[in-house]
């Protein structure tokens, strides 16, 4: 593992073991997140973007899910190494997440103020009345009057529920956030505010990132490196000026097709055919294939395996290997 990077995800495989067949959900992944770095994770829904980040905490529902294969290093050590205690440790104090519906992941029956203290006090030596000071200034980082502490999630608008989620991630400075699409409920005016707000807190705490969304505008606005998954891979890793100015992924390409574009006058979008394959039941070879319009026969029978095009810049694309 090199010095720089903070996370290191290495043939990462999770799988959901239904009735009706073996989800592969995530499957060959491979990632790194550096320090003070903002990793953007984008695709579809169902792509794995959620799983992978449920895999670095350690928190695939068990069963059906399981992690089957792989490494995930985190400063250097192996987290699928560790056992339930230590990982308490390092959940909400080295690594916090972010998730989509903050109504969800709030308590309804505790004031805000005791339920960023709650992390505060498990993670560092403190007693109720400093947990409390310390959850007031959280607070005031986020935009929120410390006197609000006192209140209860239901007292506050969505936007603000979302600001006391970030509080709590960030009560203790963790050294990696994973903000699972952090707007997703929000409307577009609170969502800038909230991103802003992201941006500036990760500044302020040198915080590295990973973000994960299917809003490439948010990936233009915030991320540093940008991986794209498809049912359950990553197509194409790179940094965001490549991505955005030379995609190479066919479905990379077909993602920003399908994007309004301000200076041309375009009648119809362009889409891309199809659905999502059924995660049970994914196409042989490249998964991407029967929507691909540059597919060949070849394929449907080989599995592409991750090709630098430029230093940095690697995809998973049969038409890059030869």
């Amino acid at each position: 593992m090199s010095k720089e990077n903070l996370l290191e995800i290495r043939n990462l495989a999770i799988h959901y073991m239904a009735e009706d067949g073996t989800v592969r959900a995530v499957e060959d992944m491979n990632l790194e997140v550096g320090t003070g770095e903002t990793l953007g994770l984008v695709g579809e829904t169902g792509a794995g973007k959620t799983t992978t980040a449920l895999g670095i905490m350690q928190l695939v529902p068990n069963p059906p899910g399981k992690i089957v294969d792989g490494e995930i290093f985190f400063e250097g050590e192996d987290l699928l190494k560790k056992n339930q205690q230590e990982l308490r440790k390092i959940r909400g104090n080295k690594i916090s997440m972010i998730f989509q519906d903050p109504m969800t992941s709030l308590n309804p029956v505790m004031t805000v103020g005791d339920q960023i203290g709650e992390v505060i006090k498990l993670h560092q030596k403190v007693n109720a009345k400093e947990a409390l000071i310390k959850a007031q200034e959280m607070l005031e980082k986020v935009g929120i009057p410390g006197a609000r502490a006192k209140d209860y999630p239901h007292q506050f608008s969505g936007g603000m529920r979302q600001r006391v989620v970030i509080a709590i991630a960030l009560a203790c400075n963790p050294a990696l956030l994973i903000a699972d699409e952090p707007t997703t409920a929000l409307d577009v005016t609170i969502q800038a505010q909230v991103l802003e707000l992201m941006k500036n807190l990760k500044k302020e705490f040198k915080t590295s990132m990973i973000m994960i969304t299917h809003d490439l505008g948010i990936v233009a606005d915030i991320c540093d490196k940008v991986a794209i998954m498809y049912a359950g891979k990553v197509v194409e890793y790179t940094d965001k000026r490549s991505l955005f100015t030379a995609p190479k992924h066919p479905y990379t390409v077909g993602l920003f097709n399908s994007i309004p574009n301000i200076e041309e006058d375009e009648d119809r979008l362009k889409p891309i055919k199809g659905l999502m394959p059924d995660p049970t039941n994914l196409p042989s070879g490249c998964p991407f294939h029967p929507r691909c319009p540059k597919a060949t026969e070849e394929c449907s029978k080989r599995v592409p395996k991750a090709t630098e095009v430029e230093p940095g810049h690697y995809v998973n694309c049969l038409l890059y290997e030869k």
